[in-house]
């Protein structure tokens, strides 16, 4: 199984550098952004999609280490 660990902030969009350099000046929030869907059923079902395999990948990385301290 190949470890993919996904981050809980999959919504919102990874700054830049740069980008965060504007934000000092950004007083209006203009700058914020969001990663988005077409709807809130799909959102969720990333979402829950995602979360499901973080625990699977968990899971399987739990495995491992109990493999490796019976031995």
């Amino acid at each position: 199984m190949v470890s993919r660990n996904y981050k809980a902030t999959y919504l919102f969009a990874m700054p830049t550098f740069l980008r965060g350099m504007a934000r000092v000046l950004d007083l209006g929030d203009t700058l914020t952004v969001y990663n988005t869907f077409k709807d809130e059923n799909t959102a969720d079902y990333e979402a829950l999609k995602r979360d499901w395999e973080q625990v699977g990948i968990d899971i399987a990385e739990a495995m491992k280490e109990y493999e490796h301290a019976e031995k």
